[in-house]
């Protein structure tokens, strides 16, 4: 029995998430269901669910859309600062050498 062969990874506008958290709310389809009938996967439309409670505030056991943002941005920033520390740090040793 062979492996199925990997769906290539697809993006979705956030308006599209949108409508099918829309669908999963309406409660006439189940998650699985309606994943079905957009050829998505059950996971991600149960994240996409997931995500859209926690930015409405109804959950509280992850990070809001804009929180998860700022986190990214902050990790990007210590990022380049840790190269940039870095960067001086062998700078300053070059020029210690030069100058003995």
């Amino acid at each position: 029995m062979g492996k199925k062969p990997r769906r290539p990874r697809r993006a979705f506008t956030p308006e599209f998430k949108a409508e099918i958290v829309e669908v999963c709310r309406r409660g006439d389809r189940s998650v699985a269901q309606v994943a079905r009938d957009f050829d998505l996967t059950e996971t991600a439309v149960r994240e996409w669910v997931r995500q859209a409670d926690i930015d409405a505030g109804t959950r509280s056991d992850g990070l809001a859309s804009d929180e998860r943002d700022e986190l990214a941005r902050l990790r990007r920033e210590n990022r380049r600062l840790r190269e940039d520390v870095d960067i001086l740090k062998r700078a300053t040793a070059f020029f210690v050498r030069e100058t003995r």
